[in-house]
């Protein structure tokens, strides 16, 4: 069973403290220090919360409402933790993301989340209704953050975080 990479965004302290405690997952960024929080913990006294930045553990799937469809930007901080429970990948506000459709009769995923995919190499093909495969490459290298499944029209729209 494959399991699911777990999303943290950027939210307000209220939405995330209660009485001194976590009201949910969250992490707690001050300066160059992370504290990794799980609901119910207490929040470290050399926290101060005013200078703090929040980010509240989020449904994984929900990752696109945190991205601008029409500029492909991120809205606000993010930190995604892949399966693996070791690898992170930061994103912060602005930062612009590759959003690129696989729309096709048949269509096969390459390149999962956390796969660093190269220009030119494939992330994915679609097979046409008279048999032919086409290969979808990106136009920059960059890490794979999200696979959303539309369920309204059946294909897949990739994010990808570019390399400079």
């Amino acid at each position: 069973m494959e399991k699911m990479p777990r999303l943290y965004v950027e939210a307000p302290p209220e939405e995330c403290l209660q009485e001194g405690r976590v009201a949910r997952d969250c992490v707690i960024i001050q300066g160059s220090v992370e504290v990794w929080l799980e609901k119910g913990e207490e929040v470290p006294n050399f926290v101060e919360v005013e200078r703090a930045k929040f980010l509240a553990k989020e449904v994984y799937d929900r990752f696109y409402l945190y991205v601008d469809g029409m500029e492909g930007k991120m809205l606000v901080d993010a930190i995604l933790v892949l399966p693996d429970g070791r690898t992170r990948i930061y994103l912060k506000k602005d930062d612009e993301l590759l959003i690129l459709p696989v729309e096709g009769y048949t269509k096969t995923i390459i390149a999962n989340v956390g796969n660093r995919v190269r220009k030119g190499d494939a992330f994915a093909a679609v097979t046409t209704r008279k048999g032919e495969v086409h290969y979808l490459k990106p136009p920059k290298t960059g890490t794979v953050v999200f696979i959303d499944e539309i369920t309204s029209r059946p294909h897949y729209v990739y994010y990808i975080l570019p390399e400079e």
